[in-house]
């Protein structure tokens, strides 16, 4: 055969590298999450390319492809999974015998969970949190509607259930919102806790005594508004 001929036939492609399964499957996901995590908390979405992600997980492409079907599965994943690994089923806010300090430690123990992901994940599912709010996206727009609003709404249920109300009104929509910001705002001025008192919120033991006391805080809350309530009922019928 002439020499020339070799040249004329297609070049044979290296097979793909095997995309690892069962346990080292789910090792080889959590690297990739991970390392989207932190890149897309630090350059955002559109700088952030799925080479260089699967650059810094130590991966091919080709697993992102697999594991989370394109970029935006991906971006998805890292910003819903690491928050959301225990996010209660709102039904249990429905049990007519939910005592309220119980309910409160459910409700507010969802939201200091991811308090125990330690420091570095934490930070950046923060900083990937603040970005959407700042631009945000069709996640940020779903996350609204299928758990912030229900998670509220439950909520609201709830105290509508305990200060005996047959409808919702503004008063009892602010003291929802009152006692959300009781979780939120350790997130918030979390740099500030660990530079006046850091054993607040250093280890799991923290975070749970932390969530009792905001229990026991949010309770309080209740009863000065169900007393506001009374007071001015009874104002209302001496007139």
């Amino acid at each position: 055969m002439p020499a020339t001929a070799s040249r004329t036939r297609p070049l044979r492609q290296p097979p793909a590298p095997a995309v690892p399964k069962g346990a080292a499957g789910e090792q080889a996901r959590e690297r990739l999450l991970l390392a989207a995590l932190r890149l897309f908390a630090d350059q955002g979405f559109a700088r952030t390319s799925t080479r260089e992600i699967a650059q810094a997980a130590g991966a091919n492409v080709a697993a992102i492809r697999y594991y989370f079907g394109d970029k935006e599965g991906l971006y998805r994943a890292a910003y819903t999974e690491p928050m959301h690994r225990t996010r209660n089923d709102l039904s249990v806010y429905e049990q007519p015998g939910l005592d309220m300090h119980a309910a409160f430690v459910l409700f507010i123990g969802s939201f200091l969970e991811p308090m125990k992901l330690g420091d570095e994940l934490l930070d950046q599912s923060m900083r990937l949190r603040y970005r959407e709010m700042l631009e945000p996206s069709a996640l940020w727009q779903e996350e609204v509607e299928q758990g912030i609003r229900p998670a509220h709404q439950a909520l609201v249920r709830l105290l509508c259930r305990h200060l005996g109300l047959q409808h919702e009104d503004d008063e009892v929509h602010r003291l929802a919102f009152a006692i959300v910001a009781l979780p939120m705002h350790l997130y918030v001025c979390r740099d500030l806790v660990e530079r006046f008192r850091p054993a607040l919120l250093d280890g799991e033991d923290a975070v749970q005594a932390a969530t009792e006391r905001l229990a026991d805080y949010a309770l309080g809350m209740v009863d000065a508004e169900a007393r506001r309530r009374a007071a001015l009922k009874k104002r209302r019928t001496q007139e």
